[in-house]
């Protein structure tokens, strides 16, 4: 019996260890970059760019981020997955502040 509750617990704590996995981000050096939006998370206004070179940045919005489409500004519903993005950072230790993201597509 005490065999298969050891068991239980091992295996819910592997499935909660899974839950919360972290994705294996770059930090890459400041400058613009062109990159698809892999991931679009509103609630946080964050984003996952998966750059042509296969670096994926995460980038938390900030209250300056300036978010365009066709040079004119736009809220962050404009943005979608999978789509062409470009985006400046500017490194700040180990991580990137997004200071303008243009929407491509």
């Amino acid at each position: 019996m005490k065999k298969s509750i050891a068991m239980l617990a091992i295996a819910g704590l592997s499935l909660f260890a899974s839950c919360g996995e972290n994705k294996d981000t770059d930090i890459v050096e400041s400058g613009t970059y062109q990159g698809k939006a892999e991931e679009v998370d509103a609630d946080e206004k964050e984003i996952y760019v998966r750059t042509a070179d296969d670096k994926l940045l995460e980038l938390y919005f900030t209250d300056n981020t300036q978010l365009t489409k066709d040079g004119a500004a736009v809220e962050f519903d404009a943005l979608h997955e999978g789509g062409n993005v470009e985006v400046k950072v500017e490194k700040k230790g180990n991580r990137l502040e997004p200071l303008s993201v243009s929407i491509l597509d």
